[in-house]
């Protein structure tokens, strides 16, 4: 499918399920952006309750002031899903996906494609983000790590937790975008849409940072992210990591055997560290002895990190009884 994209225009996809208590604070952020050359897709992932109300209540609204907003109804799923009906619709130049409860400061949209039309060497850009309690509007404590501001190439500190994730501080350039998924349809599943935009994309190209807070992340309690899971719900999540990532590394072509051996120590380091997590230490001495085998000291120390601080936290319990 070849597409053509407008100059200068910037497409914001964003899933929303069952956000008619927030959606109406992230479509305000929106209004007031200081960049007008906006085209909104909001996809609705089969919402229960007046989500799709709400966004009919805004889409006048938005489109008065010149703001295009197009709003798709799709069945229950997931985020993943969801974008994959919204992608198709894209027309601008530019592509962002931020989440429909989070926020955007007013030229978070302007910075960036600024910086991108001074820099058209690079194929993407980012801002840095801050948390709040949506209750209060008080901020909160980061639950991703920003890593190194100043690197460029982030494919591994992405997949390895070394930076962050957050979607709303991703600026692409849509054509780049599409020469990876030509049809707009990313892998479907239910562990949210980032890794799919963003591992491939990084793997192709370097993402210089804004460094401005530009994005504001809503730490809602009780939401899908952050729920609190039974340990096989944890498990089936994992697992569901592990496949994608598997998936997206075919996506990139990985056939690098020291590549493919480090996405292997990705999945045992994180194995590891749930088994310890549950206390389940045969398991996690299982998993600590296959990293050592194939990565060395690193593993060793981490090994060695983890036996510490659960003997310390046994002593702790110990003392309590």
């Amino acid at each position: 499918m070849v597409k053509n994209f407008v100059k200068g225009r910037v497409s914001i996809v964003t899933p929303v399920y069952n956000g008619e208590t927030f959606l109406s604070r992230f479509l305000e952020s929106i209004r007031i952006q200081t960049y007008r050359n906006l085209e909104l897709i909001l996809v609705d992932d089969g919402s229960s309750d007046q989500t799709v109300m709400v966004a009919r209540h805004w889409k006048g609204r938005l489109e008065k002031e010149g703001i295009s907003m197009r709003i798709v109804e799709a069945p229950h799923r997931n985020a993943s899903s969801a974008m994959g009906y919204g992608l198709p619709f894209v027309s601008g130049e530019y592509l962002c996906w931020p989440d429909s409860d989070d926020v955007l400061k007013e030229t978070s949209i302007e910075e960036r494609v600024e910086f991108l039309e001074k820099h058209p060497e690079y194929h993407c850009v980012r801002s840095l983000s801050w948390y709040f309690d949506p209750e209060s509007g008080e901020r909160t404590a980061a639950d991703e790590k920003r890593g190194d501001l100043k690197k460029e190439d982030l494919f591994w500190d992405i997949l390895e937790g070394r930076t962050y994730v957050c979607c709303g501080c991703y600026m692409l350039r849509s054509r780049d975008f599409f020469e990876i998924y030509p049809d707009g349809r990313i892998p479907v599943y239910p562990v949210g849409q980032n890794f799919q935009m963003l591992l491939p994309f990084m793997y192709r190209y370097k993402c210089p940072t804004i460094e401005k807070e530009l994005y504001g992340v809503a730490v809602r309690r009780g939401s899908h992210s952050r729920r609190i899971l039974t340990r096989e719900q944890t498990e089936k999540k994992y697992r569901a990591y592990e496949r994608l990532v598997d998936e997206i590394a075919d996506i990139c072509q990985i056939e690098d055997p020291k590549f493919r051996k480090r996405i292997e120590r990705w999945k045992l380091r994180r194995r590891m560290q749930l088994a310890y997590q549950y206390k389940d230490f045969g398991k996690a001495a299982k998993d600590w002895r296959s990293l050592v085998k194939s990565g060395g000291n690193q593993w060793f120390t981490e090994g060695m990190r983890l036996l510490r601080r659960w003997l310390i936290e046994t002593i702790k319990e110990v003392k309590c009884l």
